[in-house]
């Protein structure tokens, strides 16, 4: 078990080129949400420096590879996304498809060193799927999810991360393990990237890497996990961030 995430640059220049690779990481930074707010930070969006937070993080993945990408449908979520593939852009993706005549050692070099010696992809637009269940993926009762929040956030999600049950939610290992089936059924290209909520990255976190999380010690922006699938073997789970530090204080 750990406590420290990987900075995402590592992560990528470590991956093997035979695997897969699945993240499931939280949005970048948003504007601040307020005890008033009725629908609880639905509406609130990115901040300006959360969107150069996504395109960085697009930057560090691998020029080569298909990537795919899906979202809570919650607009910060889907910006979080577009940005990630707005940053891959910038750093010379290039889609397999287009790619002839370059043996694989060549292509995971290129991979690792961004766009040299590839021709940079003629396509500007990308699909970000949106899927309902990265909105509420673990809540089963939404009464009881809604009270939750309006009696403290944090403290609840602390309290069901400690036990595993909670009247708001899913059993915590239980939904844990089907989110990380539902991440591999979704999709099989060498990057999938789905971007959610900390509520539902945290308890992921928690059954797969066994990281401990208090109400005001949280995790941070552009930080979660990535599932490494390789050719043979076993899945390889790495908590990662794309900011400083993994970690926010409050």
């Amino acid at each position: 078990m750990t406590t420290e995430f990987l900075p995402a640059s590592e992560f990528f220049a470590q991956t093997d080129w035979n695997s897969k690779i699945y993240l499931l990481l939280r949005h970048a930074e948003r504007n601040h949400i307020t005890p008033q707010d009725k629908d609880f930070g639905a509406h609130v969006g990115l901040t300006d420096r959360g969107r150069s937070q996504a395109v960085a993080l697009g930057k560090m993945i691998p020029a080569f590879g298909e990537a795919v990408y899906f979202s809570s449908p919650v607009g910060r979520c889907m910006e979080t996304a577009k940005c990630i593939h707005e940053g891959r852009k910038l750093a010379g993706y290039v889609d397999s498809a287009n790619f002839c005549g370059t043996a694989r050692g060549s292509a995971s070099s290129a991979a690792s060193n961004g766009s040299a010696g590839l021709a940079i992809s003629k396509s500007s637009a990308t699909k970000v799927t949106p899927l309902d269940c990265l909105g509420d993926f673990f809540v089963r009762n939404v009464p009881a999810y809604e009270q939750t929040l309006r009696e403290g956030f944090y403290e609840g999600i602390c309290k069901w991360l400690d036990s595993g049950e909670h009247a708001a939610f899913y059993s915590l290992h239980e939904r844990a393990e089907q989110m990380r089936e539902m991440m591999f059924e979704k999709a099989q290209s060498r990057f999938n990237i789905f971007v959610t909520h900390d509520a539902w990255v945290v308890p992921c976190l928690s059954h797969f890497c066994g990281i401990k999380f208090e109400p005001k010690c949280w995790m941070n922006f552009l930080t979660g996990l990535a599932f490494e699938v390789p050719e043979k073997g076993n899945v390889k789970v790495t908590p990662i961030t794309a900011m400083e530090t993994g970690w926010l204080h409050f």
